[in-house]
């Protein structure tokens, strides 16, 4: 489980295609200073596994369903990546509950003069976002200002565009997105009953 604060933005130092999957070499000094095999990390918003680490670098393997999910599909070597340890019991929450599964991957539009950053998402995806909700966008937690059928967009302060892959992004660039899990477990929950009250009205008409 993480915050959805990031903490550190490291840089991709290699890429190795494997079968059924991807192996990528991550440089993040300050979250490997205390990683170890096994332990989770949030490499732009997608959870994953370490597998090996040095001094200043770690070894995650991505599957094909985080491949097809997200944008690491498309990671190369020197990308900037957003970095996040997995949230210790005991310490603050200052984000939101982030679980580091993406849900699927939106495209960035535009950033105005105004602060806002605009965002298209898959049709399937904008139902969960509702004003001054929170939402994940590249493991960053991020409160959303306004929200159409196929767009949202947020308010990013100069420090988060400064510490984060934010301030690089140019339009057209994939990012991942995950909604709050809340959002689904609701629909979840709330779909049967919904269902037998629609059927219910139809047979009294």
């Amino acid at each position: 489980m993480f915050t959805g604060i990031v903490e550190e933005l490291g840089e991709i130092v290699a890429v190795e295609q494997l079968p059924n999957a991807a192996r990528l070499t991550v440089r993040g000094p300050l979250v490997v200073s205390d990683a170890k095999h096994g332990d989770s990390i949030a490499v732009n918003g997608v959870c994953l596994t370490v597998v090996e680490t040095t001094e200043d670098t770690f070894t995650v393997d991505v599957v094909d369903e985080s491949l097809q999910r997200s944008s690491l599909d498309k990671i190369h070597e020197g990308d900037r990546v957003n970095l996040e340890r997995a949230m210790a019991a005991g310490q603050r929450l200052g984000g939101h509950i982030v679980q580091g599964h993406v849900d699927g991957v939106g495209l960035f539009l535009e950033h105005n003069d105004g602060g806002l950053t605009k965002f298209a998402i898959p049709a399937s995806l904008s139902r969960y976002l509702v004003r001054k909700g929170s939402v994940t966008i590249d493991g960053i937690s991020l409160t959303v200002v306004d929200v159409t059928d196929d767009t949202f967009s947020v308010a990013l302060i100069p420090t988060t565009l400064e510490l984060t892959t934010m301030g690089r992004r140019q339009p057209g660039d994939r990012v991942n997105i995950e909604v709050d899990v809340l959002a689904k477990y609701v629909e979840r929950l709330a779909t049967p009953h919904l269902a037998a009250l629609k059927a219910s009205h139809e047979e009294v008409r």
